[in-house]
């Protein structure tokens, strides 16, 4: 069974950035793609970022593309999302998942079996 544990959340004005980490145990998952999801408030669940097994490959949805990054350390364990130059439309709780059947990165979200409890990110202006 895999756990995953998120953390680096917090309070930024905008334009600010923040690096969230997702730690990651439990099992053999250096083979699984990973990915990043934040619910805003009032808003359904969306997939902002993904990565395939190696790190090599990562996806972005439109609305952060440019100003997220995804990458991971396999050696440690880890996952990152560095986020830079904050919107308020960020304000979200972000949830790092994991992929047991794909090992290519994927951007849909049913692909996905194991989640973290997430971190809040607040942006303020």
């Amino acid at each position: 069974q895999v756990h995953l544990v998120e953390s680096g959340g917090g309070l930024v004005q905008t334009g600010g950035s923040l690096r969230l980490s997702c730690a990651a145990s439990g099992g053999t998952y250096g083979n699984f793609a990973m990915g990043w999801f934040r619910q805003a408030p009032g808003k359904e669940r969306e997939i902002v970022a993904a990565i395939d097994w190696t790190g090599r490959t990562t996806i972005y949805s439109d609305s952060v593309k440019g100003r997220f990054t995804i990458s991971r350390d396999n050696t440690k364990d880890m996952v990152y999302l560095q986020i830079d130059r904050l919107k308020a439309d960020d304000t979200a709780v972000y949830s790092c998942a994991a992929s047991a059947r794909f090992s290519r990165a994927t951007m849909v979200l049913e692909q996905y079996d194991y989640w973290g409890q997430g971190t809040q990110v607040t942006v303020s202006s």
